[in-house]
């Protein structure tokens, strides 16, 4: 057949070629040799990207430092700056920020989240801090601000160093719903479970509103600083759509309204610098934990050291007001001292200082304000000062001048008798060396309150102007010989004769001491000598509590 005589065209020829495109067999060009990939960057540009990267973090947005200074504030970075000893500072998670979710820009997940976290040393010794940045999401806590917070509070308990909180923040951040408030949660649970075992400090240096507040009210100091800070659980508009009530930032949650009215601010500041120098000097006379003892200085001769100005200071009347401050000043080292919610509750003075070197607590009534009577706020004011020097192993020293509690329906509702008990508790709890000091008079139940032998005082002393007993004569004789002196022809005279009676039976200055209630009746120019004498005494002191989950502290 002609068919089988039609040639094959050869493989490769042109024929072929024609052939193979006709039955759809195109044909394919060699590859293209693949670029060669580009050089990895050598480790000298990987730093330096590195470098770029931390400088800008470190600098922070422009715009917000700039709006930061305006407001008369610093920004976190400087204010750890003030607080920290010079090049101490080690930063964690610098680099941390909202994961990505398609939906945010970089420039919506700024590093650090807006809170610079780490630790540092104060006078050589280490802390750990946390200080919120107000120019990222005005400060806000989030879910992974809130993360880094509870690292730095978990290493600072495991630790046993010092926590320092800088708070300048908008609240939780309204994005992140129940994830903000969750992270609010996990700072209060840190709070409370480093109570009494490391000093807890907070310092509000801008907003702190909301859930935010309860944080500074559960560490141990709160500092603010006047006219930048500012503490409430519900701002103006809020109370003004809800009672109508108008009412300015300042006048809600002022570093002075919570300073002399609350009792919030333990310490109010004029400027950042001031406060972090007070700060500073607070911790030069804690204890880093619970199982150290508080910084020694150098003993000063205290045990022989004679004050004659301490009997000019304080009147032989009873009834004449002095500055209770001039006799601590006489007592303490330096005439140096720390005095603990100086404008809340003054009638009661509570007060960190040296005697020999040693740290101690003060306790003592202020007679030129309200004559040194207790009321609520003094009694909740010492109570918790008690307790926080009893946790913390810091001896307790107890300057005694009551006249009793404050009388009045005002005080017997706004409950005095639970506030006093918590006064009463503290005391009686204490398991640190305590002394008490009789100046002149101790009346009533505030005499057993402020720390008398028969609550557990280890010591107690007492001038030789004391008045130890339920009331002042001329009440006791009042009650006592009530119906006698309604029926005398000459009251006055029989009330005088009652009242030397009484006094010279029950009120003498060694009365107390020869049942055992006083220890010594000393010469007040020996007091500061008697103290450093027996602080030494008690130095050793190991009183265990009974044992017990915990006890159940007065409302």
């Amino acid at each position: 057949m002609l068919l089988d005589r039609v040639p094959v065209p050869r493989s490769g020829s042109a024929d072929g070629d024609r052939a193979d495109h006709a039955i759809g067999h195109p044909v394919t060009e060699p590859p293209a040799p693949a670029p060669a990939p580009a050089p990895a960057p050598s480790m000298s540009e990987r730093r330096a990207q590195r470098d770029r990267l931390r400088a800008r973090i470190v600098a922070g947005r422009p715009a917000g430092v700039e709006r930061q200074h305006s407001m008369g504030k610093r920004t976190a970075r400087e204010r750890l700056g003030l607080l920290l000893d010079e090049g101490s500072f080690i930063e964690l998670d610098m680099h941390r920020r909202r994961p990505a979710d398609g939906r945010r820009s970089d420039d919506a997940r700024p590093y650090t989240d807006g809170v610079v976290v780490g630790a540092g040393t104060i006078e050589g010794r280490r802390v750990f801090v946390y200080s919120q940045d107000f120019t990222i999401s005005g400060g806000s806590l989030g879910e992974v601000h809130a993360a880094k917070i509870h690292k730095v509070m978990d290493l600072a308990i495991e630790n046993g160093a010092p926590i320092i909180g800088l708070n300048d923040s908008g609240g939780a951040r309204i994005q992140e719903g129940v994830m903000a408030l969750n992270g609010y949660g996990g700072i209060f649970r840190r709070n409370v479970q480093a109570s009494g075992v490391i000093p807890q400090i907070s310092i509000v240096l801008g907003p702190c509103a909301g859930g935010a507040a309860y944080s500074p009210a559960l560490t141990d100091f709160t500092f603010m600083v006047r006219d930048t800070a500012r503490m409430y659980l519900t701002g103006p508009d809020v109370i003004e759509a809800v009672s109508g009530e108008r009412v300015t930032h300042a006048q809600l949650g002022s570093a002075d309204v919570h300073g002399r009215r609350t009792g919030v601010a333990t310490f109010v500041c004029d400027d950042e610098e001031t406060c972090m120098a007070e700060v500073r000097y607070l911790l030069s006379m804690l204890p880093s934990n619970c199982l150290e003892p508080p910084p020694s200085a150098p003993a000063l001769g205290a045990a022989t050291d004679e004050r004659p100005r301490l009997a000019e200071i304080v009147p032989a009347e009873p009834n004449k007001p002095y500055d209770m401050r001039l006799v601590i000043a006489e007592l303490v080292d330096d005439g140096d001292y720390l005095e603990i919610h100086e404008n809340w509750a003054p009638n009661v003075i509570c007060a960190l200082a040296r005697i020999d070197g040693d740290v101690v607590g003060v306790i003592g009534n202020q007679p030129i304000s309200f004559a040194g009577v207790l009321d609520v706020v003094a009694s909740q004011k010492a109570a918790r000062f008690v307790r926080f020097c009893d946790a913390f192993g810091i001896p307790l020293v107890t300057l005694v001048d009551v006249p009793g509690f404050l009388p009045g329906t005002e005080q017997e509702h706004a409950g005095a008798i639970r506030h006093g008990a918590k006064l009463l508790y503290a005391y009686c709890e204490a398991t640190v060396p305590r002394i008490q000091v009789i100046l002149r008079k101790a009346y009533g139940g505030a005499y057993i309150v402020m720390d008398s032998r028969s609550i557990g005082s280890d010591l107690s002393l007492a001038w030789p102007v004391n008045e130890i007993a339920v009331m002042g004569a001329e009440a006791a004789v009042n009650v006592i010989y009530r119906k006698e002196l309604a029926a005398a022809a000459d009251p006055a005279q029989l009330r005088g004769k009652f009242v030397a009676e009484y006094t010279q039976e029950l009120m003498h200055p060694y009365y107390a001491a020869e049942r055992g209630l006083v220890d010594d009746v000393i010469d007040p120019a020996q007091t500061r000598a008697a103290l450093a004498r027996g602080l030494a005494m008690l130095r050793n002191k190991r009183a265990l509590p009974v044992p017990r989950k915990h006890g159940n502290i007065p409302l």
